[in-house]
Protein backbone atom coordinates (compact mmCIF):
# COMPACT_ATOMS: atom_id res chain seq x y z
CA UNK A 1 0.00 0.00 0.00
CA UNK A 2 1.04 3.16 -1.04
CA UNK A 3 2.13 5.60 1.83
CA UNK A 4 -0.25 8.65 1.12
CA UNK A 5 -2.81 6.38 1.94
CA UNK A 6 -4.16 6.89 5.03
CA UNK A 7 -5.91 3.57 6.70
CA UNK A 8 -9.06 4.60 8.95
CA UNK A 9 -10.35 3.85 12.23
CA UNK A 10 -12.61 1.13 13.22
CA UNK A 11 -14.74 3.69 14.70
CA UNK A 12 -14.58 6.00 11.16
CA UNK A 13 -15.93 2.46 9.33
CA UNK A 14 -18.64 2.39 12.11
CA UNK A 15 -19.81 5.97 11.79
CA UNK A 16 -20.30 4.92 8.14
CA UNK A 17 -21.85 1.44 9.34
CA UNK A 18 -24.74 3.92 11.47
CA UNK A 19 -24.78 6.49 9.71
CA UNK A 20 -26.59 4.72 6.66
CA UNK A 21 -28.86 2.26 5.89
CA UNK A 22 -28.38 0.32 2.48
CA UNK A 23 -25.53 -1.46 1.25
CA UNK A 24 -24.14 -2.87 -1.46
CA UNK A 25 -21.34 -5.30 -0.74
CA UNK A 26 -18.84 -6.25 -3.47
CA UNK A 27 -15.61 -8.85 -3.90
CA UNK A 28 -13.13 -9.43 -6.78
CA UNK A 29 -13.56 -11.28 -9.68
CA UNK A 30 -13.00 -15.11 -9.63
CA UNK A 31 -13.66 -14.93 -6.25
CA UNK A 32 -12.28 -16.90 -3.63
CA UNK A 33 -12.83 -18.58 -0.05
CA UNK A 34 -11.67 -14.96 1.65
CA UNK A 35 -14.12 -12.72 -1.01
CA UNK A 36 -17.27 -14.81 -1.01
CA UNK A 37 -16.80 -15.08 3.08
CA UNK A 38 -15.77 -11.40 3.64
CA UNK A 39 -18.48 -10.51 1.40
CA UNK A 40 -21.09 -13.14 3.49
CA UNK A 41 -19.83 -12.20 6.75
CA UNK A 42 -19.96 -8.54 6.94
CA UNK A 43 -23.38 -8.49 5.21
CA UNK A 44 -24.70 -10.98 7.46
CA UNK A 45 -24.08 -8.76 10.19
CA UNK A 46 -25.18 -5.86 8.82
CA UNK A 47 -28.66 -7.36 8.05
CA UNK A 48 -28.51 -8.81 11.48
CA UNK A 49 -28.70 -4.91 12.59
CA UNK A 50 -31.06 -3.95 10.62
CA UNK A 51 -29.50 -2.55 6.96
CA UNK A 52 -30.51 -3.24 4.04
CA UNK A 53 -27.61 -5.59 2.04
CA UNK A 54 -27.49 -6.78 -1.42
CA UNK A 55 -23.88 -8.70 -2.08
CA UNK A 56 -22.62 -8.50 -5.93
CA UNK A 57 -20.24 -10.33 -7.33
CA UNK A 58 -18.81 -10.28 -11.33
CA UNK A 59 -18.79 -14.04 -10.96
CA UNK A 60 -21.30 -15.37 -9.23
CA UNK A 61 -21.02 -17.64 -6.86
CA UNK A 62 -17.95 -20.42 -6.50
CA UNK A 63 -19.73 -23.66 -6.97
CA UNK A 64 -17.31 -24.95 -4.59
CA UNK A 65 -18.77 -22.25 -1.68
CA UNK A 66 -22.21 -22.82 -2.12
CA UNK A 67 -22.66 -25.00 1.08
CA UNK A 68 -21.67 -21.59 3.20
CA UNK A 69 -24.62 -20.70 5.33
CA UNK A 70 -26.07 -17.20 3.20
CA UNK A 71 -24.29 -18.33 -0.04
CA UNK A 72 -27.55 -18.05 -1.56
CA UNK A 73 -27.64 -14.12 -0.97
CA UNK A 74 -24.64 -13.48 -3.77
CA UNK A 75 -25.87 -11.99 -6.55
CA UNK A 76 -24.48 -11.21 -10.32
CA UNK A 77 -24.64 -7.32 -10.03
CA UNK A 78 -27.54 -6.45 -12.28
CA UNK A 79 -28.21 -4.67 -15.60
CA UNK A 80 -29.28 -1.53 -13.85
CA UNK A 81 -28.12 0.97 -11.83
CA UNK A 82 -29.25 0.22 -8.01
CA UNK A 83 -29.75 2.82 -5.66
CA UNK A 84 -28.53 2.83 -2.39
CA UNK A 85 -26.06 4.92 -0.06
CA UNK A 86 -23.09 2.97 0.35
CA UNK A 87 -20.67 0.45 -1.67
CA UNK A 88 -18.07 -1.73 0.61
CA UNK A 89 -15.42 -2.98 -1.52
CA UNK A 90 -13.71 -5.94 -0.09
CA UNK A 91 -10.58 -7.62 -0.35
CA UNK A 92 -10.10 -6.51 -3.93
CA UNK A 93 -6.57 -4.64 -4.50
CA UNK A 94 -7.70 -2.34 -6.89
CA UNK A 95 -11.20 -1.22 -8.24
CA UNK A 96 -11.17 -2.92 -12.25
CA UNK A 97 -10.78 -6.33 -9.96
CA UNK A 98 -14.82 -5.81 -8.73
CA UNK A 99 -15.55 -6.05 -12.40
CA UNK A 100 -17.33 -4.26 -15.40
CA UNK A 101 -20.87 -4.66 -14.77
CA UNK A 102 -20.30 -4.42 -10.78
CA UNK A 103 -19.21 -1.16 -10.99
CA UNK A 104 -21.99 -0.28 -13.63
CA UNK A 105 -24.23 -1.31 -10.86
CA UNK A 106 -23.12 0.52 -8.11
CA UNK A 107 -22.10 3.98 -10.78
CA UNK A 108 -24.75 5.87 -9.03
CA UNK A 109 -23.91 5.04 -5.28
CA UNK A 110 -22.00 7.94 -3.42
CA UNK A 111 -20.10 6.83 -0.90
CA UNK A 112 -16.93 4.20 -1.24
CA UNK A 113 -15.82 1.96 1.54
CA UNK A 114 -12.69 -0.42 0.53
CA UNK A 115 -11.92 -2.68 3.12
CA UNK A 116 -8.63 -5.14 2.25
CA UNK A 117 -5.51 -6.57 3.20
CA UNK A 118 -3.17 -6.33 -0.21
CA UNK A 119 -0.42 -4.57 0.23
CA UNK A 120 -0.55 -3.50 -3.37
CA UNK A 121 -4.03 -1.83 -2.69
CA UNK A 122 -3.97 2.14 -3.72
CA UNK A 123 -6.77 3.26 -1.94
CA UNK A 124 -9.39 3.64 -4.21
CA UNK A 125 -12.63 4.35 -1.41
CA UNK A 126 -13.55 7.28 0.46
CA UNK A 127 -12.49 5.85 3.45
CA UNK A 128 -10.21 2.67 3.34
CA UNK A 129 -9.36 0.27 5.98
CA UNK A 130 -6.16 -1.59 4.71
CA UNK A 131 -4.08 -4.04 7.18
CA UNK A 132 -1.37 -5.54 4.75
CA UNK A 133 -0.46 -7.57 7.64
CA UNK A 134 -3.50 -9.36 8.44
CA UNK A 135 -3.62 -12.48 6.51
CA UNK A 136 -6.56 -11.99 4.80
CA UNK A 137 -9.44 -9.52 4.89
CA UNK A 138 -11.65 -12.04 6.79
CA UNK A 139 -9.93 -10.84 10.21
CA UNK A 140 -9.66 -7.56 9.36
CA UNK A 141 -13.82 -7.40 9.47
CA UNK A 142 -13.86 -10.33 12.82
CA UNK A 143 -12.02 -7.54 14.70
CA UNK A 144 -13.61 -4.60 13.08
CA UNK A 145 -17.39 -6.73 13.36
CA UNK A 146 -15.86 -7.19 17.15
CA UNK A 147 -14.55 -3.65 17.92
CA UNK A 148 -18.05 -2.28 16.61
CA UNK A 149 -20.41 -4.19 18.58
CA UNK A 150 -22.19 -5.92 15.23
CA UNK A 151 -24.11 -8.77 15.35
CA UNK A 152 -22.24 -12.11 14.96
CA UNK A 153 -25.12 -14.53 13.38
CA UNK A 154 -23.88 -18.07 12.52
CA UNK A 155 -24.16 -17.16 8.28
CA UNK A 156 -21.19 -14.56 9.31
CA UNK A 157 -19.58 -16.66 12.05
CA UNK A 158 -18.92 -19.73 9.72
CA UNK A 159 -18.29 -17.53 6.27
CA UNK A 160 -15.10 -15.76 8.45
CA UNK A 161 -13.40 -18.97 9.69
CA UNK A 162 -13.41 -20.18 5.92
CA UNK A 163 -12.44 -16.40 4.77
CA UNK A 164 -9.52 -17.12 6.79
CA UNK A 165 -9.01 -20.93 6.63
CA UNK A 166 -8.88 -20.32 2.85
CA UNK A 167 -6.60 -17.40 2.58
CA UNK A 168 -3.89 -18.59 5.01
CA UNK A 169 -3.49 -22.25 3.42
CA UNK A 170 -5.92 -24.11 6.10
CA UNK A 171 -3.52 -21.65 9.00
CA UNK A 172 -0.25 -22.74 7.61
CA UNK A 173 1.03 -19.75 5.37
CA UNK A 174 3.72 -17.48 7.30
CA UNK A 175 1.10 -14.95 7.26
CA UNK A 176 -0.50 -16.69 10.12
CA UNK A 177 -0.51 -15.28 13.67
CA UNK A 178 -0.94 -16.18 17.56
CA UNK A 179 -4.11 -13.30 16.72
CA UNK A 180 -5.32 -15.79 13.39
CA UNK A 181 -5.49 -19.17 15.47
CA UNK A 182 -7.25 -16.81 18.57
CA UNK A 183 -9.92 -15.49 15.58
CA UNK A 184 -10.68 -19.15 14.82
CA UNK A 185 -10.81 -20.17 18.91
CA UNK A 186 -12.85 -17.97 19.20
CA UNK A 187 -15.82 -19.15 16.34
CA UNK A 188 -15.40 -22.47 17.54
CA UNK A 189 -16.46 -21.06 21.50
CA UNK A 190 -19.47 -19.54 19.24
CA UNK A 191 -20.68 -22.75 18.20
CA UNK A 192 -18.65 -23.29 15.07
CA UNK A 193 -18.35 -26.74 13.44
CA UNK A 194 -14.87 -27.10 12.84
CA UNK A 195 -14.96 -30.11 11.40
CA UNK A 196 -17.76 -29.66 9.24
CA UNK A 197 -17.00 -26.50 7.64
CA UNK A 198 -13.08 -28.01 6.84
CA UNK A 199 -14.91 -31.10 5.21
CA UNK A 200 -16.94 -28.76 2.54
CA UNK A 201 -14.02 -26.69 2.37
CA UNK A 202 -10.94 -29.22 1.39
CA UNK A 203 -12.20 -32.67 1.29
CA UNK A 204 -15.29 -32.22 -1.49
CA UNK A 205 -14.17 -31.52 -4.68
CA UNK A 206 -15.45 -32.84 -7.88
CA UNK A 207 -13.65 -35.66 -9.85
CA UNK A 208 -12.56 -33.22 -13.02
CA UNK A 209 -10.49 -31.37 -10.40
CA UNK A 210 -8.38 -34.27 -10.24
CA UNK A 211 -8.56 -34.50 -13.96
CA UNK A 212 -7.24 -31.17 -14.08
CA UNK A 213 -4.47 -31.68 -11.36
CA UNK A 214 -3.26 -34.49 -14.31
CA UNK A 215 -3.27 -32.20 -17.23
CA UNK A 216 -1.41 -29.59 -15.31
CA UNK A 217 1.42 -32.01 -14.23
CA UNK A 218 2.09 -33.32 -17.61
CA UNK A 219 3.16 -29.68 -18.53
CA UNK A 220 5.28 -28.78 -15.42
CA UNK A 221 8.78 -27.44 -15.74
CA UNK A 222 11.63 -26.39 -13.08
CA UNK A 223 14.09 -24.05 -13.49
CA UNK A 224 18.16 -25.91 -14.12
CA UNK A 225 18.94 -24.26 -10.43
CA UNK A 226 15.61 -25.96 -9.46
CA UNK A 227 14.25 -22.81 -7.83
CA UNK A 228 11.33 -22.69 -9.61
CA UNK A 229 8.60 -24.52 -10.76
CA UNK A 230 5.58 -23.76 -13.44
CA UNK A 231 2.88 -25.63 -15.24
CA UNK A 232 0.44 -23.99 -17.72
CA UNK A 233 -3.54 -24.52 -18.27
CA UNK A 234 -4.30 -24.23 -22.18
CA UNK A 235 -7.81 -22.70 -23.08
CA UNK A 236 -8.25 -26.04 -24.63
CA UNK A 237 -7.64 -28.39 -21.33
CA UNK A 238 -10.15 -25.95 -19.51
CA UNK A 239 -12.91 -26.70 -22.77
CA UNK A 240 -11.94 -30.13 -22.70
CA UNK A 241 -12.71 -31.34 -19.05
CA UNK A 242 -15.39 -28.39 -19.10
CA UNK A 243 -13.63 -26.68 -16.07
CA UNK A 244 -15.05 -23.70 -13.73
CA UNK A 245 -12.93 -21.06 -12.65
CA UNK A 246 -12.56 -22.38 -8.87
CA UNK A 247 -11.55 -25.56 -10.19
CA UNK A 248 -7.70 -25.10 -9.95
CA UNK A 249 -8.17 -22.64 -6.49
CA UNK A 250 -5.35 -23.97 -4.34
CA UNK A 251 -3.83 -26.36 -6.78
CA UNK A 252 -0.60 -24.20 -7.18
CA UNK A 253 0.23 -25.08 -3.34
CA UNK A 254 1.04 -28.11 -4.86
CA UNK A 255 4.43 -27.38 -6.84
CA UNK A 256 5.16 -25.03 -4.03
CA UNK A 257 5.55 -27.41 -1.88
CA UNK A 258 8.52 -29.38 -3.54
CA UNK A 259 11.62 -29.56 -2.11
CA UNK A 260 14.18 -27.20 -2.85
CA UNK A 261 11.38 -24.58 -5.02
CA UNK A 262 11.24 -21.29 -3.49
CA UNK A 263 8.77 -19.73 -6.52
CA UNK A 264 6.11 -21.51 -8.06
CA UNK A 265 4.02 -20.07 -10.55
CA UNK A 266 0.78 -21.48 -12.43
CA UNK A 267 0.41 -19.55 -16.11
CA UNK A 268 -3.55 -19.75 -17.54
CA UNK A 269 -4.53 -19.15 -21.52
CA UNK A 270 -7.64 -17.09 -20.88
CA UNK A 271 -10.08 -17.16 -23.85
CA UNK A 272 -9.87 -13.43 -25.20
CA UNK A 273 -5.92 -14.51 -25.92
CA UNK A 274 -4.74 -12.77 -22.62
CA UNK A 275 -3.44 -14.31 -19.96
CA UNK A 276 -3.63 -14.91 -16.28
CA UNK A 277 -0.56 -15.78 -13.88
CA UNK A 278 -0.66 -16.76 -10.12
CA UNK A 279 2.60 -16.74 -8.35
CA UNK A 280 3.76 -18.10 -4.67
CA UNK A 281 6.64 -17.62 -2.97
CA UNK A 282 8.60 -19.20 0.03
CA UNK A 283 11.08 -16.47 1.02
CA UNK A 284 10.21 -12.63 1.19
CA UNK A 285 13.60 -12.02 -0.99
CA UNK A 286 11.60 -13.44 -3.59
CA UNK A 287 8.87 -10.79 -3.57
CA UNK A 288 6.51 -12.17 -5.88
CA UNK A 289 4.15 -8.77 -5.13
CA UNK A 290 6.96 -6.56 -6.73
CA UNK A 291 7.69 -9.15 -9.96
CA UNK A 292 3.54 -8.80 -10.56
CA UNK A 293 3.80 -4.63 -10.19
CA UNK A 294 6.42 -4.53 -12.98
CA UNK A 295 3.53 -6.27 -15.19
CA UNK A 296 0.43 -3.92 -14.10
CA UNK A 297 -0.51 -7.07 -11.24
CA UNK A 298 -0.31 -7.42 -7.41
CA UNK A 299 -0.83 -9.13 -4.47
CA UNK A 300 1.46 -9.79 -1.31
CA UNK A 301 4.62 -10.38 -1.10
CA UNK A 302 4.75 -14.49 -1.08
CA UNK A 303 1.16 -14.25 -3.02
CA UNK A 304 0.63 -12.54 -6.45
CA UNK A 305 -1.26 -12.12 -9.95
CA UNK A 306 -1.33 -10.70 -12.75
CA UNK A 307 -3.69 -10.24 -15.83
CA UNK A 308 -1.36 -10.04 -19.12
CA UNK A 309 -2.80 -8.49 -22.43
CA UNK A 310 0.01 -10.83 -24.27
CA UNK A 311 -0.50 -14.08 -25.36
CA UNK A 312 0.35 -16.94 -23.32
CA UNK A 313 3.94 -18.16 -24.27
CA UNK A 314 4.99 -14.64 -24.46
CA UNK A 315 3.88 -14.02 -20.86
CA UNK A 316 5.71 -16.97 -19.75
CA UNK A 317 9.01 -16.06 -21.28
CA UNK A 318 8.66 -11.94 -20.13
CA UNK A 319 6.90 -13.39 -16.38
CA UNK A 320 9.67 -16.16 -16.11
CA UNK A 321 12.78 -13.67 -17.18
CA UNK A 322 11.50 -11.07 -14.50
CA UNK A 323 11.79 -14.17 -11.70
CA UNK A 324 14.98 -14.86 -13.02
CA UNK A 325 16.32 -11.35 -12.47
CA UNK A 326 14.47 -10.82 -8.79
CA UNK A 327 16.69 -14.64 -7.96
CA UNK A 328 19.47 -13.31 -9.18
CA UNK A 329 19.31 -9.73 -7.44
CA UNK A 330 18.52 -11.14 -3.98
CA UNK A 331 21.52 -13.75 -4.67
CA UNK A 332 23.77 -11.18 -5.30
Amino acid sequence: MSESIQSVSHEAIGEVLRQHQSFVLLSHVRPDGDAIGSQIALGFALLAAGKAVRLFNEDGLPDSLRFLRGAERIELPPAEPVVAEVVIALDTATKPRLGERCLQAVAQVPLWLNIDHHISNPGYGDLNLIDATSPATGEILYELILALGLPLPEESRDALYVAVSTDTGSFQYPSTTAKTYDMAADLIRRGLDVGTLNSNTYDNHPFRRLELLRALLNTLEVSPDGLVAHWTLREATRHELALNAEDSEGLIDVIRAIRGVQVAVFFEELPDGKSRVSMRSKDRRYDVCQIASEFGGGGHSLAAGIRMKEPLDAAKAHVLAAIQRRIQAARA
